[in-house]
């Protein structure tokens, strides 16, 4: 069983390449999302959103499609940005600058990212894990690697931010990495059901 076509269900360049170094020991020949392709993400929860990515990737391609949804929820905003965190601003650096300034009257910094992982084949949902990793917001950014909340993310017990870690440390405890974890031993099971 090699080579079994794997889509990943994004146009994000930056989650392709973690995603292929992820699966580099799975027997996936991994194929990218059609350019052009606009995927409606109208889903309340990161789970539905990865859900209807990876279903409408799938039905297009007709092969096995792996989408992932992620973002910050902060406890004091009522878990805002929550599925809104890539659309709450224009670019990285305004969207940390309104979550700082709505954050400024509240004392509770409690916040967790979360990322919901789907692979589907048609219309049919074959995995869903969802990871998660806690922290809290700082008060003003740290570090320098990383991209989206990184530098204003601290995570529970480290005493620094995703933008302070480096990539491996990052991979080891971040949500994506969290959900990934889950999504292994799943993703073992099914291919060996597709080898049956």
């Amino acid at each position: 069983m090699n080579n079994i076509p794997l889509v990943i269900a994004s146009s994000n360049e930056g989650k392709i390449k973690e995603f292929q170094k992820l699966l580099q020991d799975f027997p996936f020949n991994l194929k990218t999302q059609p350019l052009g392709l606009e995927i409606d993400e109208t889903g309340k929860t990161f789970r539905e959103n990865a859900r209807i990515k990876a279903i409408t990737v799938s039905k297009e391609i007709g092969d096995l499609s792996l989408a992932d949804d992620s973002g910050l929820c902060v406890e004091s905003l009522g878990g805002a940005p929550g599925v809104y965190s890539s659309r709450y601003a224009n670019s990285d650096k305004e969207r940390i600058e309104k979550l700082l300034a709505e954050l400024q009257p509240f004392t509770n910094r409690k916040a967790k990212f979360e990322c919901a992982l789907c692979v589907a084949s048609g219309e049919n949902v074959l995995i869903e894990v969802t990871g998660f990793c806690e922290g809290l917001i700082t008060f003003s950014p740290k570090g320098k690697n990383g991209f989206g909340y990184d530098p204003v993310f601290e995570v529970s017990g480290f005493g620094e931010t995703f933008a302070q870690m480096n990539y491996k440390k990052k991979k080891q405890i971040g949500h994506r990495g969290n959900a990934f974890k889950l999504l292994k031993p799943e993703l073992k099971k099914l291919l060996t059901s597709l080898a049956d």
